[in-house]
């Protein structure tokens, strides 16, 4: 059977313009992890604002998906695609998007076992993680809206009637209430 995350890649590869931030990892025998970055980091490392933030990213990230001395590069190069292609603005959303990223991968992770439970214990388990997980990325995105937003908040009216004799104002409206003077 063929590597389905091989052949994906493959054709995901066959429209790509850019070239993605990537990373090898592999455990040397001095029992550190050797990290070699490839692709494009331009974006993530003008948003982080300097390298040690880079760095650190590069490192927290390249742990995903990682246990012991196996490591996971296809979960890091996810997770470093994804941030990337968030284009974020600054350190605080590259930051955001990276606990983005591995929320999504536990959220993704947490459906599959709830798919693969035997016992009705395993399953309510099953879906509360799945479910607390699931919302803590709806709160992400909906921080890193209004983060992106910068408080603004934006009324847009759909419709407006205005019967006979009535009248409609257009821009600022300000009461002061009965406080002005008024009786």
């Amino acid at each position: 059977m063929e590597n389905e995350p091989e052949k994906t890649r493959g054709q995901v590869a066959m429209v790509e313009n850019q070239n993605p931030p990537r990373v090898a990892l592999d455990w040397k025998e001095d029992d550190t992890l050797d990290i070699q970055p490839s692709g494009s980091w331009g974006r993530i490392l003008k948003a982080s604002g300097n390298q040690s933030v880079t760095a650190g990213l590069i490192w927290r990230t390249s742990l995903l998906g990682s246990k012991g001395k196996q490591v996971d590069a296809d979960s890091t190069d996810f997770a470093l695609g994804f941030v990337d292609a968030m284009q974020p603005g600054d350190a605080a959303e590259t930051l955001l998007l990276s606990q983005m990223a591995a929320t999504h991968m536990a959220v993704m992770m947490l459906a599959r076992q709830l798919n693969h439970v035997d016992t009705i214990a395993q399953k309510d388990c099953a879906e509360k993680a799945l479910n607390k997980t699931a919302r803590t990325f709806a709160a992400q995105m909906d921080t890193l809206k209004r983060y992106r937003s910068k408080g603004q908040q934006t009324v847009r009216v759909e419709r407006v009637t205005v019967n006979e004799g009535g009248q409609a104002i257009v821009g600022d409206v300000q009461h002061g209430g009965r406080g002005d003077g008024e009786s």
